[in-house]
């Protein structure tokens, strides 16, 4: 400050005239600053018992709902900011409308904003059931945004496992800041694995797997082993006569009898006849 009264001394400007001049640099230095509200809400993945709350590209959190009450007009916008961990620090929040910072600059700025709401879309009111009412805000959901690269404020899937950071920025209608959430906690993907590094091989099974899998391979050979004894022996039956006729008996239909010699009987002689 000293050197500034010198300087302005040195200039022939008068005390009285830098003053307020001063006084304005110095409010319009530490007004938007005051200007932000802080609130105080954590961002946090939803409680609700789901799957997939966090996958390899994408999470899920819970709504603010009745976080912004106080601090929200009918004419603000409700934004989520998704930056990289290390990269939250970094982060400026915009002035205007055409400072946001759209899906493809997670890559190069390593941060961006999405899924604007309305404060009327975040009412205090819970939805007594499950189902598709259930109050979330998935984040990454929309694979358009990949071929898509004019899409506007697109959520587009995470690219790498992170880990990530997310805020709630309250912008009014020109874009200007006027309340904002704490940052996250680091949220990490799932990990994908490649199929040809998961491992088969047995021996690398437990050994109470490799007891098992025994048992059950031998219940199953002694199993079918019994079922070919007991289907030969049933078609050996259907094939093969139950008992083979004695040369003594002749079987005709149900009837058995004895075969027999009949007596030599010697033929009649022929009566002659007489001559003529």
């Amino acid at each position: 400050m000293q050197g500034s009264w010198a300087l302005a001394g040195a200039m022939g400007i008068p005390q009285r005239q830098l003053r307020p001049w001063l006084l304005l640099l110095v409010l319009s230095w530490l007004w938007p600053s005051r200007s932000l509200d802080l609130i105080p809400y954590t961002p946090q993945i939803t409680a609700w018992d789901l799957e997939g709350k966090v996958t390899a590209s994408t999470f899920s959190l819970e709504q603010p709902r009745c976080v912004l009450d106080g601090h929200a007009q009918a004419t603000d916008t409700v934004w989520l900011v998704v930056a990289f961990s290390n990269a939250s620090r970094d982060f400026q929040n915009p002035k205007t409308l055409a400072e946001i910072p759209a899906f493809p600059e997670l890559l190069t700025s390593g941060h961006y904003m999405t899924l604007p709401l309305s404060p009327m879309q975040l009412p205090c009111t819970d939805p007594a059931g499950g189902g598709s009412s259930i109050p979330l805000l998935r984040v990454g959901n929309n694979a358009r945004c990949l071929a898509d690269r004019q899409l506007t404020y697109c959520n587009g899937p995470l690219p790498s496992p992170g880990p990530y950071r997310v805020k709630f920025l309250l912008l009014d209608a020109r874009g200007a800041p006027r309340a904002e959430t704490r940052w996250s906690d680091p949220i990490t993907l799932l990990r994908g694995r490649a199929p040809s590094s998961i491992d088969t091989w047995p021996g690398r099974r437990s050994g109470g797997m490799i007891v098992i899998t025994s048992v059950l391979s031998s219940l199953a050979g002694l199993l079918l082993l019994a079922f070919l004894a007991a289907s030969t022996m049933r078609f050996s039956s259907l094939w093969l006569p139950e008992e083979l006729p004695t040369p003594e008996q002749l079987r005709i239909g149900s009837f058995i009898g004895k075969r027999y010699t009949t007596h030599h009987i010697p033929p009649s002689e022929a009566t002659t006849l007489p001559v003529g």
